[in-house]
């Protein structure tokens, strides 16, 4: 079971003092807390990727490798790579040669991403967007797995005898996720390639995303990959922890209430009734968390959401002592435990080089 946390690199004004950190100050503050992550003892750090104010990580793998010249053990991820207004070619390039900089510590989450205005701004249409996923995916898949490539599609230019370079770190490209929050076309993608299908699962209530993951098990297991609850899941979640409960409550409330996503709607309290958002003590979020195994079935990879809607730095350095000291190693023994041997871990490289040298 891996644990983890993913950044939205959002630049938000904290509501307690008016304040509003510099793009600067936030993109350094994103690699402090890639090293945070790793210093406390969790698996995975992954980055989105927007082009539009007020984020700021528009170039994953630039951030990932200076992160991977700082660190040795943590994967590094992307909670979304934009595989539709992104060019397959590049993506194949900036990601093998991100593998080799961190020495494998790498895998990626595709996705179509939710905001319409970047189709047209990479010369795209926001109405072909479950089409250009799946082309664009089907190519990258042959340039990381094919030395030379002749190709045709749709949305680019022919290849011809094409090589994409460098080679994929041992001849094992990265582990690949496809997230989505509300596209059964994607989780369809995920179980056709035996690939792993991520659920953002912060925003929307359990049961769709119940849907979800369940349609992605049963395709997996037609397609042959093996059984339903063999196949790779991971999970978004959130949490704000307090060793006190009622100090989370009275620090995290003015910060949701005026969070960009969902301030000015629900309650903080409805909101956590009804979404994955935990806000309390370590063993409320333990509790909560162990909840999404009898929802889900077992499952690979957990990614919470602590760095978001105007939290200051040190805050956040504070939710990961406590997130890697407090609730993770019970998370791991719990959840290790009850998972069935026939049931996989996530993949990795290492992983991955070894099935591949069994396979040859």
């Amino acid at each position: 079971m891996q644990f983890g946390i993913f950044s939205v690199g959002d630049v938000t004004t904290d509501p307690t003092n008016g304040t509003t950190p510099t793009e600067h100050e936030r993109i350094k503050a994103m690699v402090r807390i890639a090293l945070k992550a790793e210093e406390v003892g969790l698996d995975v750090f992954a980055t989105g990727e927007h082009h539009n104010p007020p984020f700021v990580p528009s170039s994953p793998t630039t951030m990932l490798g200076y992160i991977a010249a700082r660190t040795s053990k943590i994967i590094l991820s992307t909670s979304t790579t934009l595989i539709t207004t992104n060019d397959p070619v590049k993506i194949a390039e900036d990601f093998a040669m991100l593998q080799h900089l961190a020495d494998g510590r790498v895998d990626l989450m595709m996705g179509r991403g939710n905001t319409g205005p970047v189709y047209p701004w990479f010369g795209e249409d926001i109405r072909q967007g479950i089409p250009l996923a799946i082309e664009k995916y089907a190519l990258l898949r042959r340039l990381w797995r094919e030395d030379v490539v002749d190709w045709s599609g749709k949305f680019r230019t022919p290849l011809q005898g094409f090589t994409s370079t460098p080679r994929p770190l041992d001849g094992v490209p990265p582990f690949v996720w496809h997230g989505s929050i509300r596209s059964p076309e994607i989780a369809e993608q995920a179980a056709f390639y035996g690939d792993g299908f991520f659920a953002n699962h912060i925003f929307w209530p359990t049961s769709h995303f119940q849907q979800l993951i369940a349609f992605y098990r049963q395709r997996f297991e037609h397609y042959g990959h093996g059984a339903a609850d063999q196949a790779i899941v991971g999970l978004g979640g959130q949490a704000f922890i307090r060793p006190r409960s009622q100090d989370a409550w009275k620090e995290f409330r003015p910060y949701f209430d005026n969070a960009p996503v969902y301030g000015h709607g629900p309650t903080l309290e409805e909101f956590t009734d009804q979404t994955p958002l935990t806000v309390g003590s370590p063993q409320e979020v333990i509790d909560k968390t162990l909840t999404f195994r009898e929802h889900f079935g077992d499952y690979q990879r957990q990614l919470f959401l602590m760095d978001h809607a105007g939290l200051p730095l040190k805050t956040v350095l504070e939710q990961l002592d406590l997130l890697g000291s407090e609730v993770v190693p019970v998370l791991r023994k719990e959840l290790d435990s009850m998972r069935p041997a026939h049931v996989p871990e996530a993949p990795t490289h290492a992983s991955l080089s070894s099935s591949s040298e069994v396979s040859e």
